[in-house]
């Protein structure tokens, strides 16, 4: 790789940290080209993604961003799981990380605030943004279903006592 290569990589992906909330380091010592495949794959699937790059391409991609404070967790063979969403990335990781031991989260920064692995291992158990929205639209649907179901119970109550006192007079 030339000059002008590692200088386009490391504008594109300081272009590319630029625009994410999460920045997930991790360590990923022995990984085979396959379970990294797969966890690029999962992380596409959640919508966040995972680059492998040389630490000090990595460093100088990191300068200038909220995620600065990152740069001296860059050592060894390190990846960084990236997400829009606050807490995807850190859900893919810390999933992945329980499944193969070969994958070691070391740290992270949400919005230019450092974490530690635990403080990566709270975002991913809550909710996703979209598990959210789903769970706001059925609290404002509940109370409209309900209001719908009173008002039609009257109606259903009076039909069943018209119904029972047909019936009672034809018994008779």
């Amino acid at each position: 790789m030339n000059r002008e290569q590692k200088k386009e990589l490391i504008s594109s992906l300081n272009a590319l940290l630029t625009q994410q909330t999460l920045l997930t380091v991790t360590v990923n010592k022995g990984l085979t080209v396959a379970e990294v495949q797969e966890l690029r794959k999962r992380m596409r699937a959640a919508g966040a993604g995972f680059k492998v790059a040389k630490n000090r391409l990595a460093r100088l991609a990191l300068a200038g961003t909220k995620f600065e404070g990152l740069s001296h967790l860059l050592k060894g063979p390190t990846g960084i799981a990236f997400s829009k969403d606050p807490v995807a990335a850190a859900k893919v990781c810390a999933k992945f990380a329980k499944e193969n031991n070969k994958l070691i989260i070391v740290g992270g920064s949400l919005d230019g605030q450092t974490m530690d692995p635990a403080g990566i291992n709270v975002l991913a158990v809550l909710p996703s943004l979209n598990e959210l929205r789903g769970k706001i639209v059925g609290l404002v649907q509940a109370p409209a279903t309900k209001i719908a179901g009173v008002l039609a119970a009257p109606a259903g109550q009076l039909a069943r006592v018209l119904s029972a006192r047909a019936k009672q007079s034809e018994a008779a």
